[in-house]
């Protein structure tokens, strides 16, 4: 069977089968700079036909040697034991911010990730604030991302991350630059890193380590935060914690400023300066007032923020993130993911000051 013809049978296989996904959740849209959340969901069986031999596995293959220096028998030989994996298309046509947020904020806003918040923070409360005091990102915010990403470390994905990242290369067109990119970032990661390709594990899309990073996010944002002279998403939780602190540090977060507050909206103008997406903030609050948007906070005036609705089952709701809610979004492009991540974070926040300070 030809490459062409297989990938036209692969495709059409995704689409026949894509509704037996309904009991996978916390399954999320891959961003441009931090990982999907890992799935529990096993993968299939490999399809029959190894990678090499494909004219786009080849043109990589020619393309790391001529960059980068690997050899080329050692990518052939790597390549022929990398297996394409149909289930990985398939998770990728069902991405959980496609769901209303009433459906999606309990998959990560429960007591289950709050209790384990809690019992994160207090395993973890050295390195969080440390990682506060170096970077300025609150404890309860890298907690509540490890908690949103891996389920604290308990959940880091079960596929080998080279299978997901070359399908997704060689056989998903929609994104395939991207994950070409990240599959190129990924051997120079385990190159530099002395590690056994075929070896890592992590989520559909190649997201790594208790902090879901990509390749790329991983070699340039990850630190060893622990001093063993490693940077080790996987086995080290202080090493995660500090990645996680470093990556939103790095895309602009605001050391003591808020992150997003409720809005009363009256009228309809409010609806010409909505956003149904994250986007740079460019309104000021003064602004908002004068189109009937009202922050349930009180903020400065100058303050620039961005106006989104969540629907649910009472009717819309209406909330003001500010430049931390937009930097959220720099770790997983959803304005869902950002308010999940911001509403675990205040649960676990609360309990966490229940237990050290006690009732008031």
């Amino acid at each position: 069977m030809t490459h062409k013809l297989h990938h036209i049978l692969l495709l059409l296989t995704a689409l026949l089968i894509s509704a037996d996904l309904s009991g996978c959740v916390a399954l999320k849209k891959h961003p441009a700079h931090a990982g999907s959340a890992a799935t529990t969901v096993s993968a299939p069986a490999p399809l029959p036909s190894p990678m090499t031999g494909q004219a786009s596995v080849e043109g990589f293959i020619d393309e790391m040697v001529a960059k980068h220096g690997f050899q080329r028998a050692d990518l052939v030989a790597l390549f022929d034991k990398v297996q394409p994996r149909e289930r990985i298309i398939r998770i990728m046509t069902t991405p959980a911010e496609g769901k209303p947020w009433n459906a999606y904020r309990p998959i990560f806003v429960n007591e289950a990730r709050i209790r384990g918040g809690v019992d994160f923070w207090h395993t973890n409360s050295d390195a969080l604030a440390r990682a506060e005091r170096q970077y300025g990102v609150p404890a309860e915010i890298i907690t509540a991302i490890i908690g949103v990403e891996t389920r604290y470390g308990g959940n880091m994905g079960s596929f080998n991350v080279i299978d997901a990242l070359a399908t997704l290369a060689f056989d998903y067109p929609p994104r395939a630059d991207y994950f070409r990119s990240e599959l190129e970032q990924f051997l120079l990661l385990t190159r530099e890193e002395h590690l056994d390709p075929l070896m890592p594990k992590g989520s559909y899309a190649g997201a790594m380590g208790e902090a879901q990073f990509m390749p790329s996010s991983y070699r340039h944002y990850s630190i060893d935060f622990d001093g063993d002279g490693h940077r080790d998403l996987w086995h080290s939780t202080s090493d995660a914690i500090g990645s996680v602190a470093n990556y939103l540090s790095a895309y602009g977060w605001q050391r003591g400023q808020p992150i997003a507050t409720p809005a009363q909206v009256t009228g309809n103008d409010y609806q010409s300066v909505l956003d149904e997406k994250p986007v740079q903030p460019i309104h000021t609050i003064a602004e908002f007032r004068t189109h009937g948007v009202h922050a349930l906070a009180r903020l400065r005036d100058d303050q620039t923020a961005t106006l989104l609705r969540f629907k649910t089952d009472s009717g819309d709701e209406f909330w003001l993130g500010l430049d931390n809610f937009y930097v959220i979004t720099r770790y997983n492009h959803s304005h869902r993911y950002a308010m999940a991540v911001y509403q675990l974070s205040q649960e676990i926040l609360a309990r966490h000051q229940h237990l050290v300070n006690g009732p008031e």
